[in-house]
């Protein structure tokens, strides 16, 4: 799938080196619920086996110029729901990449696969993540407990949801 600045595409083996850089970042892997620290290249190849497997959802990597700057992707939930996740290597963030790229994988996830809505969630402590999910429609909903592996403790996230409906347009004419 391409943007106008990336291309995204299922993460493959020899991006294991670079995810584990990247994801590994302790600022990167704190902001998540599932990706530990430290994250070695061991882990991130055995996600990625994971990925091809099915284990994981509908993921993509994110590549700049031929340079993977993170990941992206949802897990459905039933046939109704899917949760979008997606992180952005630290030298990337504030380019407006994590909101280009989920953009295409929300039009994706709806026209693919006729989910009704789409569930997203940040930490507390991470506006910026409030501030792509803002852009991209969603709705507030509410906040919930939840794991972060990286800290390995419960921190609060709060929840968001995009109907099918009302998706802005600049999303669903991708």
């Amino acid at each position: 799938m391409r943007t106008a600045r990336l291309l995204l595409r299922t993460p493959v083996a020899a991006d294991a080196a670079r995810i584990s850089l990247l994801a590994g970042d302790y600022e990167v892997a704190s902001m998540t619920g599932t990706i530990p620290h430290p994250y070695s290249e061991q882990l991130a190849a055995e996600w990625i086996e994971g990925v091809h497997a099915g284990e994981e959802g509908e993921v993509f990597a994110i590549l700049r110029s031929g340079a993977l700057i993170g990941c992206v992707g949802y897990r459905a939930h039933g046939r109704t729901h899917a949760e979008l996740g997606y992180w952005i290597g630290k030298p990337y963030w504030g380019m407006g990449y994590a909101t280009e790229a989920a953009r295409a994988v929300i039009a994706y996830a709806f026209e693919r696969d006729g989910f009704d809505y789409l569930t997203v969630g940040h930490f507390n402590d991470n506006p910026a993540s409030g501030r792509v999910i803002a852009k991209l429609g969603f709705a507030r909903q509410g906040q919930e407990p939840r794991d972060r592996a990286a800290k390995g403790a419960k921190a609060v996230c709060f929840t968001y949801r995009l109907d099918r409906d009302s998706t802005p347009k600049s999303i669903s004419t991708l």
